[in-house]
């Protein structure tokens, strides 16, 4: 059953001043009605809620069939009969007809124009034969392109819209016969054209299609799809067999079928196309993908007759993006992006609406109380008429492209009612003898005809009503004057006016709070989106409509807020798109008690949570933050300790919130949270003895995972900018160790990002952009010691490396005492190794005792020792450190011993500090290196000793040492030939006896 509303989306009506009765009419852009008459066509103006005036009158050449208008190109195309015959005629620049005896100019499509001529079209009508080899039956106007379908029989002929440039300044409107589409078993009733998709209705069938312009087909001419004999086919075929023993007593029907996306190809129908154009090059369609197919068979349990089981009002309605002009600037449309596309057909007493474009779905079917004669699609409504009733009917058409357009929609961020939300009737309005109607802008144009009752001259069974061997009943008609008739203009009320009134009419629901207060709340929020979008809305009138908007999303938000339904999590988008900051929202909640308890339901909760959760700039007042603490006291109490962590809360009150604590149950894990905000609001009421007493009820490694669980206890947000806690500024002083441990655990759950986890030590240390504190330094040390997965290695090492050679450099004591000495670091991460022998020997000839010196360098050499250390990314930062000290000795000597450059070491050794250069060899020359001993040092320290000097004793003994190396390592005669010719051979005896004793002991 659809629910009626007693609403007025009617405004005021009037008269349109026609002469003659009209056979047919149509709307004519946004300022011009056309009603065709006998043998002319009158044009009238409407604008706004002015009086319709007549404007132009020009004649056809037969009496007028079918009527269409084109707002691209601005044209009229009629089907007009004489003589039993009917041709197809457009009528072009019908806007410069001044009088109905005007002179106009007539000719035959795709004619070339002479250039002499173009002032007499520019100030004239012209008339463009547009003929054809079969009769046309129906027509439609692509209202994007402004191209041309006709239907004729067994085939459809489309035209395309083309201009004929005359001169710079001046083009004549023409069509060009562009293709044919040969369908077989299907005679068109109506078409409808939209772009490339082409819709075809005969009495009982509807079939979809889409012109495809991918060239993958364009070989042959024509494309021709398999003509085999489907199964549906062969069932056709049987039932023309049958339909030859039919008897009066029997009618037989085909089989109703719905075949949607590529089954629809199973329908039996035959599709040719066929290119008209003068050239392949202009040929813009090679195939074609079938969308639907529908037939219905009629309801013999009706007792009807069959002539009033037929489809009727097939109709493309388009959804679109407005884009750029068009590259030729002919048209005045803009050129229109295609968003979604919905096809509109209807029966007698049920209509259709379907989605297209993206998918072929059935989105909305349309119960008539009575039966309906025709009927017009909107974006916002479904006008349909009866013989006595104009039905305003809601459409889905908004809710369906709103998904289109927008991917948050469905989400946390955006709402829109579901697709699947019950269509209603918003309106029905009494009218005698409805015949027709049509719409355009803001007005609906109806056709009423007081026809006189006829009277049966006999009664048949119904039974016999539904043979089709006598199908007709002759009807007797009094001899009287003609029926009166009339042509109204029935002016559509504003989408806001319609809309105010929806929510006004929605109140009454409110005090039961039943469902129907969302579904009407829903209708007119649909109904706005629909007006919203109309691509020529003046920026007044789309301003109004967006103010409407957020009001109705306001509203909804209310009712989800308020109404205890399965949805109530809607709450939180519609109030997201309202605008409406959180107080406004709290200001709308009814605290009123009832019956001495308080309920809250969970719409209201789950908005308020997510909001506080959100982070969002705004602060709460202290009454208001002291019901929400009420209020989740009640309906959500586990949630109270991550409510009074938002920034929302900073002005709640904390001895309110501390009594609330105190009220809750302890027990399981988030006796952890409870306790850090009793601790917290400690804090801020300055009892830093229950502070301290909270804080020692759970371990480090505990209170750790209560600040995972709620990260708002330490970091805040405003403005898009990180800002520690006050109960993290105490901590840094009183418990540093904690703070880097928990971020590292949020860091660890993906709970902070790195850069943000970086951000917040030089806040909270208040430090600027370029200085890094102490406790960060602690932090990048725990992310080693962590071993983070998702920690670029290199990055962390870049970080720690330079900074200790910068503190190297400058000297610069750290601003607080480090968390972990470099044993402690070599003890507990692999990347930081034991530092090599030599380097301590090196170390330990400095006199420098300043500690947070030796910490730096010891914890920089240790990442040097480290196995996964890149040396390559130090080498540009050792300029900082000169060598002229014995630590920035170490280091160089260090990198470049990673580097191999092992011979370059050995002379800086040699050179700085001869001390280190056995230990240096030991550790460094072995394997594949230990030639160096002989090859390298060997002769180095003879040639030192040579020289003499101050450092004469200390190049004898490692001579000695690498002599008894040597010695081990190489064979006598090898021996001998790496000692200096010119040596003593007292000194060297020992070492070649060992050599001998050697041998001779192997």
């Amino acid at each position: 059953m659809v629910q009626l509303y007693n609403l007025h989306p009617f405004g005021s009506q009037q008269v349109v001043p026609c002469k003659q009765e009209p056979e047919r009419f149509c709307g004519g852009g946004r300022d011009a009605l056309f009603v065709a008459a006998g043998c002319k066509v009158e044009a009238f103006s409407v604008t706004g809620q002015e009086l319709c005036q007549p404007r132009c009158a020009f004649s056809t050449l037969g009496r007028v069939l079918h009527l269409a208008y084109s707002e691209a190109g601005d044209y009229v195309v009629a089907i007009e009969e004489k003589n039993k015959a009917t041709s197809l005629r457009a009528y072009v620049n019908w806007r410069s007809k001044r009088t109905e005896n005007s002179r106009v100019c007539i000719r035959m499509v795709g004619h070339n124009v002479e250039v002499p001529f173009c002032e007499t079209y520019r100030e004239q009508m012209s008339i463009i034969e547009m003929p054809l080899s079969e009769a046309p039956l129906c027509i439609s106007c692509c209202p994007v392109k402004g191209n041309l379908l006709v239907g004729c029989k067994n085939k459809l002929v489309l035209f395309s819209l083309t201009y004929q440039i005359i001169n710079d300044e001046f083009s004549i409107l023409d069509f060009e016969r562009s293709l044919i589409i040969h369908i077989d078993n299907i005679t068109p009733a109506e078409v409808s054209l939209c772009i490339g998709y082409v819709a075809v209705m005969s009495e009982l069938e509807v079939l979809i299609l889409k012109l495809e312009s991918d060239p993958k087909n364009g070989g042959s001419v024509n494309h021709h799809l398999p003509k085999t004999i489907t199964p549906v086919k062969e069932a056709e075929g049987k039932c023309n067999d049958a339909s030859q023993l039919e008897s009066d007593d029997f009618v037989m029907c085909q089989k109703p079928m719905e075949l949607l996306g590529e089954k629809s190809k199973q329908s039996g129908v035959s599709i040719v196309l066929e290119s008209t154009g003068l050239s392949d090059e202009k040929r813009k369609y090679f195939s074609v993908q079938h969308l639907l197919y529908r037939r219905f068979a009629p309801d013999v349990s009706a007792y009807v007759l069959p002539d009033d089981i037929k489809l009727h009002s097939l109709q493309l309605l388009p959804v679109y993006q407005t884009g750029s002009l068009t590259s030729n600037g002919k048209n005045l449309s803009p050129e229109k992006e295609l968003l979604s596309l919905f096809c509109f057909f209807s029966l007698p007493h049920v209509g259709y609406l379907y989605m297209l474009v993206k998918s072929v779905e059935l989105l909305s079917v349309y119960q008539y109380p009575e039966k309906s004669q025709q009927a017009i699609l909107t974006p916002q409504f479904l006008h349909v008429i009866t013989s006595n009733n104009l039905q305003c009917f809601t459409v889905r058409c908004s809710a369906a492209a709103a998904r289109e357009e927008d991917p948050y929609v469905d989400t946390t961020m955006k709402a829109c009612p579901p697709v699947s939300l019950d269509v209603c009737v918003l309106r029905i309005q009494l009218f005698i003898g409805l015949k027709a109607i049509c719409h355009f802008k803001n007005h609906v144009i109806l056709l009423t005809k007081a026809d006189l009752e006829p009277i049966p001259e006999r009664r048949e069974s119904p039974k016999r009503l539904l043979s089709r061997k006598d199908t007709s009943v002759k009807l007797k008609i009094p001899l009287v004057a003609e029926a009166g008739w009339n042509l109204y203009i029935v002016n559509t009320i504003s989408p806001v006016q319609l809309y105010k009134e929806m929510v006004d009419y929605s109140n009454t629901y409110k005090t039961v709070k039943t469902h129907s207060c969302i579904h009407l709340l829903s209708e007119a929020h649909l109904l706005v989106r629909a007006a919203l979008m109309d691509d020529q809305l003046e920026p007044g009138e789309k301003a109004e409509l967006i103010e409407a908007f957020k009001d109705s999303c306001g509203h909804l938000g209310d009712c989800y807020s308020r109404l205890d339904t399965q949805h109530s999590h809607l709450a939180l988008p519609y109030y997201k798109m309202s605008g409406l900051s959180m107080a406004e929202v709290l200001a709308r909640v009814d605290w009123a008690i009832e019956d001495g308890s308080q309920k809250y339901e969970r719409g209201l909760i789950f908005y308020i949570n997510h909001s506080l959760y959100e982070n969002l700039d705004e602060e709460l007042s202290e009454e208001l933050a002291a019901k929400v603490i009420q209020m989740f006291h009640v309906a959500e109490p586990k949630q109270l300790p991550h409510i009074l962590c938002s920034s929302s809360m900073k002005n709640a009150n904390p001895l309110i919130a501390m009594s609330y604590l105190k009220k809750m149950d302890t027990s399981g894990f988030s006796s952890i949270l409870v306790t850090l905000a009793k601790a917290t609001m400690a804090l801020k009421i300055g009892d830093l003895e229950t502070h301290r007493n909270e804080m020692k009820t759970y371990s480090e490694m505990k209170l750790v995972c209560g600040f995972i669980l709620e990260p708002r206890l330490l970091i805040q947000h405003r403005k898009g900018q990180i800002f520690p806690t006050e109960l993290a500024v105490h901590l840094k002083e009183t418990q540093p160790g904690l703070v880097v441990a928990s971020i590292l655990g949020l860091q660890k759950n993906n709970k902070i990002g790195i850069e943000e986890a970086d951000a917040f030590f030089k806040v909270l240390c208040s430090k600027d952009e370029d200085t890094i504190p102490q406790l960060l330094v602690d932090f990048w040390e725990a992310q080693l010691v962590a071993c983070l997965p998702d920690v670029v290695l290199h990055e962390l090492f870049f970080k720690l490396t330079s900074h200790y050679i910068w503190r190297l450099s400058k000297r610069q004591p750290p601003d607080s005492k480090p968390l972990r000495t470099s044993e402690d670091l070599i003890n507990a991460c692999s990347h930081y190794g034991l530092i090599y022998p030599w380097v301590n020997v090196l170390i330990s000839c400095d006199s420098s005792d300043d500690k947070n010196y030796t910490e730096d360098l010891s914890k920089l050499q240790s990442l040097i020792c480290g196995p996964s250390f890149d040396i390559a990314s130090i080498i540009p930062f050792l300029e900082l450190l000169p060598e002229d000290t014995l630590a920035g000795l170490s280091v160089h000597v260090l990198c470049h011993t990673r580097l191999k450059a092992y011979e370059q070491c050995i002379d800086t050794l040699l050179e700085r500090c001869p001390e280190a250069v056995i230990p240096y060899a030991n550790h460094e020359l072995k394997e594949e290196n230990r030639t160096l001993w002989w090859k390298k040092l060997l002769p180095e320290l003879c040639q030192r000793i040579k020289c003499g000097g101050d450092k004469y004793q200390l190049y004898l003994s490692s001579l000695k040492e690498t002599l008894s190396v040597v010695a081990v390592e190489l064979e006598l005669r090898d021996f001998l030939t790496v000692l200096p010719e010119d040596g003593t051979v007292a000194f060297f005896l020992p070492y070649l006896l060992y050599c001998c004793r050697k041998k001779s002991l192997t």
